[in-house]
């Protein structure tokens, strides 16, 4: 058999049940029950910061306190 043909016949098997298993199992651990909390506090990282800018932003200008 040429390395070819083996390696076709490799990938179209098992390859391709390894790949599916690696996917399968990367699914369930995104979504396992204890994972909940990370993925909410990842989905807040954008938003963690935006009162002290708002604060900063919109604070009241007093004469001398570099920003004329």
């Amino acid at each position: 058999m040429e390395t070819y043909s083996f390696l076709r016949q490799l990938a179209d098997s098992w390859v391709l049940l390894v790949l599916t298993l690696i996917f399968l199992g990367v699914v369930a651990w995104a979504f396992r029950p204890g994972s909940r909390g990370m993925h909410n506090d990842a989905a807040a990282v954008p938003f963690r910061h935006d009162d002290a800018q708002l604060t900063r932003h919109n604070a009241p200008r007093t004469k001398g306190d570099g920003n004329d």
